[in-house]
């Protein structure tokens, strides 16, 4: 693949190596790279001299940062919105792409790994975290929703903590991510290339990564998990603020730093995120990411999200005008319609392996 995508493959004996290459936007995914990324998979996934496939980035401390905010800008100001949906239909395409890929799937994340950076990192058989390692969804800080799969993966989550993550943005690290299986191993990045080699050489891929994972201790949001379970078990976005706000004690502070987190973002997309976790449930992923697109579909175009971006694009000093502006001002009756209301050409997710 060119150097202008942003992406490369290539064989080595027996692995596939994908390496994400775009250092000057952070890694950031474009319609054209998830693309890709699906086609080289399906060659990959009947190629007997495969064993595996690697992903690495070239970025020093950024695995991907997601969706590409610039060109995604680009088409709001345009009102490409049909460009729009075809980007996200490729992002979620290619997360079931990678769901149904049955061979060795090793991504090598040393940094970090935002939105759709998660989409094309989490799903297959393995998920390697090194020390520099930074997982977020950020979305509703946009406009938007916890995507890629978040609706599916979000609620399955030790207690409520994906919620948390969904409505705050927060990053966390290894040793968080491994205690919610968000990874698989937590591995020194100095080992990365012994990974790689292992795999290249048909070496039994587990029997490797068991042997050279480390424990990463305890992750940073255990003394507060108590809170978060209390807090975000309420039934509201409303009342999870209200808890938060009446919070005393030692986790006082750390109660009104996540309540003032959440009150940045997108009224809309918070109520949107807590739908989206309690329908998720009981949903599996292919329902997930077909709502995910029905969802993406109705909000490209929206003021919310044009606002979001846009403050995105412009910096830290651009406060967004989200509309309307509070979470009681909020219709609740259009946000069951945004996901009871089919839209055009929803997605559809090929059948990539035989049905048993």
């Amino acid at each position: 693949m060119s150097e202008a995508l942003g992406i490369s493959f290539e064989e080595i004996d027996r692995a596939g190596v994908v390496t994400l290459d775009r250092p000057a936007r952070l890694n950031a995914l474009t319609r054209e790279m998830f693309e890709a990324l699906s086609a080289q998979y399906r060659a990959w996934a009947p190629a007997a001299h495969i064993y595996g496939v690697v992903m690495q980035s070239s970025h020093p401390s950024v695995f991907s940062s997601g969706g590409d905010i610039k060109i995604l800008h680009e088409w709001n100001q345009q009102d490409a919105r049909e460009a729009l949906r075809a980007f996200y239909r490729a992002a979620y395409s290619h997360v079931w792409v990678l769901e149904k890929f049955i061979r060795p799937n090793v991504p090598l994340i040393n940094g970090l790994a935002l939105g759709g950076g998660i989409g094309i990192s989490l799903y297959g058989t393995h998920r390697v975290a090194g020390e520099k390692y930074r997982f977020g969804m950020p979305q509703v800080g946009i406009g938007f929703l916890p995507d890629i799969g978040g609706t599916y993966f979000l609620p399955r989550m030790l207690g409520h903590t994906g919620l948390y993550l969904a409505l705050t943005g927060r990053l966390i690290g290894p040793a968080e991510a491994y205690r919610h299986r968000l990874v698989s191993h937590t591995i020194p990045a100095a080992h990365f290339d012994v990974i790689k080699d292992a795999l290249s050489d048909n070496h039994p891929i587990d029997r490797l990564l068991d042997g050279l994972h480390r424990d990463p201790g305890e992750g940073e949001l255990v003394r507060y998990t108590p809170l978060i379970d209390r807090a975000f078990a309420a039934p509201s976005v409303e009342s999870i603020l209200e808890r938060l706000d009446e919070e005393r004690g030692e986790d006082e502070s750390f109660a009104q730093e996540t309540a003032a987190a959440i009150r940045e973002k997108s009224p809309t997309s918070l109520k949107i995120a807590f739908e989206q976790y309690k329908r998720g449930k009981s949903l599996d992923l292919a329902a997930a990411l077909k709502l995910e697109f029905r969802l993406a579909s109705h909000l490209v175009g929206g003021h919310d999200y044009r606002e979001g971006i846009a403050a995105k694009v412009a910096g830290k000093d651009r406060t967004p005008n989200w509309q309307p502006a509070t979470l009681d001002s909020v219709d609740d009756e259009a946000i069951e319609r945004m996901f009871a209301t089919p839209v055009e050409d929803e997605l559809m997710l090929e059948t990539l392996t035989p049905d048993p």
